[in-house]
């Protein structure tokens, strides 16, 4: 059986929740194998075993992360060459999609980046796609080298599977080219209390319609321990943080479930939100074009509606 890798994302240690998805992806393609690089594999063995990894391919030195994408990329372009798998998985995330892409330098391979879905097809690893701002959905397979594929979080649903994540320690050394760019200081995100945004099975977002009050945004999200998210017009607006943002400049999301509130649906939010596996509207605006895209509309306004559904969610968890 073909080895199918997955780069392991996580905080020292702490595996995060696309590598168990990711690793649920591969077992449909083959054997998988995780990337462990940095810190933390004692911690992160049992999880990685506990997803599907029959081995756990670790690089510990602390070098590695002082360091913007480079080394990841070498690392498993060295990881690549000794195994010649079927195909790398790697989280579709900022850094993810730098690694990809250098990675396909590296081994003259073809790249897939946002994919939602990966299946074995008959030439191949075959790949599903939202592009062009989210009006089509297209399929792809790699025909060159190793299919290199980033995929969105929350693409599939977790399925534990135990296997033996055997450790093996990576030797490998890393040129000067890989260091070019060193990181002098990172700093933690605050926390909220709430989910990673890219991360989250649900998400509630606010635009235009809340006028700035996110108040009844943020309590129905927190009623579904959900993420928040925002339009660009209500960042730009400052009436919420940048890092916040929906949509083609912002962050591209696919949970389980997205709620828009007061969003319009422009076609530039529709793009960061479109493969959200049920969307509900929430706008009095009966013409928006958010209603052409949900699956569940409500005509009527945010600040009457949220918190009527806050209290039912309330009531139903008591």
């Amino acid at each position: 059986m073909a080895e199918v890798l997955v780069l392991v994302d996580h905080a020292g240690g702490k595996i995060r929740k696309a590598t168990a998805e990711l690793l649920t992806i591969a077992r449909r393609l083959g054997e998988p194998s995780a990337v462990y690089i940095g810190p933390g594999a004692e911690t992160a063995q049992v999880t990685l075993a506990k997803y599907g990894a029959a081995k756990v391919y670790v690089y510990d030195a602390p070098d590695a992360l002082e360091y913007l994408v480079g080394p990841q990329a070498e690392i498993l372009a060295s990881v690549v060459e000794k195994t010649s798998p079927l195909a790398v998985l790697i989280p579709s995330n900022t850094a993810g999609k730098e690694i990809a892409a250098r990675l396909a330098i590296r081994t003259g391979s073809g790249v897939i980046t946002d994919a939602v879905d990966v299946t074995a097809g008959g030439d191949g690893v075959e790949t599903t796609q939202s592009v062009f701002a989210g009006s089509y959905t297209v399929k792809a397979t790699v025909t060159t080298g190793t299919a290199i594929v980033a995929v969105k979080p929350n693409s599939v649903t977790i399925e534990p599977a135990p296997a033996a994540g055997a450790v093996e320690q990576l030797d490998v050394t890393l040129s000067d080219a890989s260091k070019a760019a060193k990181i002098t200081e990172s700093k933690p995100k605050e926390s909220t209390g709430r989910p990673e945004l890219t991360e989250a099975k649900i998400v509630v977002s606010g635009g235009r319609g809340t006028g700035g009050d996110f108040d009844p945004v943020e309590q129905f999200a927190d009623s579904l321990g959900a993420a928040v998210g925002a339009s660009r017009a209500a960042v730009d607006a400052g009436w919420y943080p940048h890092s916040n943002q929906v949509g083609q400049t912002g962050k591209q999301v696919s949970p389980q479930l997205y709620v828009a509130a007061g969003i319009s649906g422009a076609i530039q939010h529709r793009a960061g939100m479109q493969t959200s596996k049920t969307i509900i509207a929430v706008n009095k605006d009966e013409e928006a074009p958010i209603f052409e895209l949900v699956d569940f509309g409500v005509v009527g306004d945010l600040f009457t509606v949220l918190p009527q559904a806050t209290e039912a969610v309330k009531k139903a968890k008591a």
